[in-house]
């Protein structure tokens, strides 16, 4: 017991140590914050034991050293005119505002060697800060209105980003709302999709709708809208068709084959005897015993129902505001109709249990030409749908 006792006292004090050598580290190559992390994380139980010292003392040098270094930070952005800044000078003074906040929750903290409290400046930011925030949430909400009006596509998504992270330091903030609509309709691609049919068959309507409703496709982009049919006052940028070239369907068709089954299989007994004739004993006094087997057959008469269709089409798709094409995508698909059935002549021992299960005992009827191609089209969606997610949109 005092062996375990020992060796968990020196695993947990190879811990502290490991962690302390860390935080050393992390000071010593100026992460303060990783250094302040860790000793919080250590601090956050039993913050007064005497072993939690190293991390009192660490915890108060790294604080001094990030607050002295983010101060000088600050300084040289906040005299730099240059509104690209305000971004990092926001950032850096929630940063700030943040560390304090975690360090405030531990205090009071006691350095034992001096018997005084751990000393933590801390420093109201909140005004700097919320004049930090209008600054950026001005420039963001002037440089908005600005841009948009010129912005090609993927401009607008750039504008659109920032007017998010705009709306979420400073939610609603005068038109942000606005602009961000505005932001996203002029970054989002319009799809218009049609299907041209240039085959001799039919194309069920339930698989034409499915094909076409892209809402069913799972795509999630926000940037891609895709349309089946034309809305007012929408410009397209792009269209795209599914052209089906050709549908092959197979003839209904029964194929025989006729197979012939055998196995040994157990038939009764026989006693086992010895050389005089007698029946042999076994240690218990029973008479021993063996199995006999004989040789069955069977015939099988297997009927295959088979019908295939096949699916050939491309997807093209077209810049519609230069006119040119942009990509090509051949795609197909098949569908296979196979049912077994069959009877059995003869000894049934002979066939394995597994295939007598799946032998039907009659034909069904063939699936007609139009379910058959909706079955192949099912199949077919998911090959459009991969297309498109490939699918790189250019202008």
């Amino acid at each position: 017991m005092k062996v375990l006792f020992s060796l968990c006292f020196i695993c947990i004090l190879s811990a502290g140590c490991s962690s302390v050598k860390k935080a050393e580290t992390a000071i010593n190559t100026g992460n303060f914050d990783q250094a302040i992390d860790i000793a919080i994380s250590n601090l956050s139980s039993d913050k007064n034991a005497k072993r939690k010292q190293e991390y009192v003392v660490l915890l108060e040098d790294a604080f001094a050293k990030a607050v002295h270094e983010d101060q000088i930070v600050l300084n040289r952005l906040q005299s730099d005119p240059n509104p690209a800044v305000l971004e990092s000078i926001y950032e850096t003074l929630r940063n700030m505002e943040v560390r304090q906040s975690k360090i405030r929750a531990l205090l009071p903290l006691k350095v034992y060697d001096t018997g005084e409290e751990a000393v933590f400046p801390m420093i109201d930011y909140s005004g700097e800060i919320i004049t930090a925030r209008t600054s950026l949430s001005d420039h963001l909400l002037n440089n908005a209105r600005k841009s948009l009006s010129q912005a090609n596509t993927l401009q607008s998504r750039v504008i659109y980003d920032d007017l998010t992270y705009l709306n979420q330091i400073n939610p609603n903030y005068k038109d942000t709302q606005q602009l961000l609509n505005e932001a996203l309709e002029k970054g989002t691609d319009y799809v218009i999709v049609s299907l041209k049919n240039d085959t001799q068959l039919v194309i069920p309507e339930r698989l034409e709708d499915e094909l076409l409703n892209f809402s069913t496709y799972g795509l999630n982009d926000k940037w891609t809208l895709y349309h089946n049919r034309a809305v007012q006052n929408v410009i397209y940028d792009y269209g795209l068709d599914i052209n089906f070239r050709n549908i092959n369907i197979s003839p209904e068709q029964i194929l025989q084959k006729e197979l012939q089954r055998e196995k040994q299989v157990k038939d009764g007994f026989e006693y086992e005897l010895d050389e005089r004739g007698n029946v042999k004993k076994d240690s218990l006094g029973d008479d021993i015993k063996t199995d006999k087997y004989k040789l069955v057959k069977a015939t099988i008469l297997q009927n295959t129902q088979y019908k295939e269709v096949s699916i050939d089409a491309n997807i093209i798709v077209t810049n519609l505001t230069s006119g040119q094409l942009i990509d090509r995508f051949p795609v197909g698909s098949a569908f296979i109709f196979n049912y077994i059935y069959g009877s059995v002549s003869g000894d049934r021992r002979a066939i394995d249990a597994d295939y007598l299960q799946t032998l039907n005992a009659e034909a069904v009827p063939f699936p007609s030409n139009e379910q058959m191609i909706y079955d192949a089209g099912e199949d077919l969606k998911l090959h459009i749908k991969e297309v498109l997610i490939g699918l790189q949109l250019r202008r």
